[in-house]
């Protein structure tokens, strides 16, 4: 399927507010959804000035990538912040890495995110103590104080 850069700007963008963060607010355009694809996430996003992309987060299961096509903003990988702008590049491997990232200029951050689209993943997130548990469409969020190892 093909996508013109008309067909993009005629799409209607989503606004989406994180679960766990009322400041992370983004206007999402489902590219891969509107060329039918479901193993891959793809989504052109818009980040408001003075809002996080999402809250500050890691996958277990899922590899995510982000390109910078406008803007400019700060990405937090673990302990470092980033200056991020046009042309730039964030890979995420499931390495344990939490990130994110954070307008703080007076335009829109717009950037190309892509990520794989697993029936289970599991997420933490670092600053809320929490951890979420997908499953085939089904989402169990958990403190981490309340998470039992068992023993192998």
């Amino acid at each position: 399927m093909y996508l013109s850069a008309q067909d993009i700007e005629a799409l209607e963008g989503v606004r989406k507010v994180h679960f766990l963060n009322a400041d992370a607010v983004r206007i999402n355009k489902s590219l891969g959804d509107a060329v039918g694809m479901t193993r891959l996430g793809i989504h052109q996003i818009s980040v408001p000035p003075g809002h996080f992309s999402t809250e500050f987060h890691c996958h277990r299961y899922e590899e995510e990538a982000i390109y910078v096509l406008s803007g400019a903003g700060v990405a937090t990988l673990g302990d470092r912040k980033q200056p991020i702008g046009p042309g730039d590049f964030i890979g995420c491997p499931i390495n344990g890495v939490a990130h994110e990232m954070y307008n703080d200029s007076n335009e829109p951050l717009v950037c190309l995110v892509v990520g794989q689209r697993l029936a289970q993943d599991v997420s933490d997130y670092p600053r809320q103590g929490k951890r979420l548990y997908r499953n085939s469409g089904e989402w169990s969020l958990v403190d981490h104080d309340d998470i039992e190892q068992i023993p192998r």
